[in-house]
């Protein structure tokens, strides 16, 4: 019973733990330095936890830090000042 308890509380802090995260797709990006420059972009910023960015499916996926998140109105003007459109339509 101890266990089953243990292993609930465990699922249970992590589900409250879990860290929000957002998918932007991202309009222009063509090539490697791309996505790095992106990646580098977006890992400035306090609120982000981590940048994944796919150049194949043109999105960057955004994890943030607890109770942190960026605007949308951010994210576009970091993709702009980047050269790249934003796109919030991506799932």
């Amino acid at each position: 019973m101890k266990s089953l308890i243990f292993v609930l509380s465990l699922l249970f802090s992590m589900n409250a733990f879990a860290a929000e995260t957002e998918t932007v797709g991202v309009k222009g990006m063509v090539c490697s330095f791309c996505a790095q420059g992106i990646t580098k972009k977006f890992q400035e910023q306090p609120e982000v936890s981590k940048v994944e960015v796919s150049l194949e499916k043109k999105f960057v996926k955004l994890t943030y830090n607890e109770g942190k998140k960026l605007t949308h109105e951010k994210i576009e003007t970091l993709l702009k000042d980047a050269g790249y459109e934003a796109s919030f339509d991506k799932k």
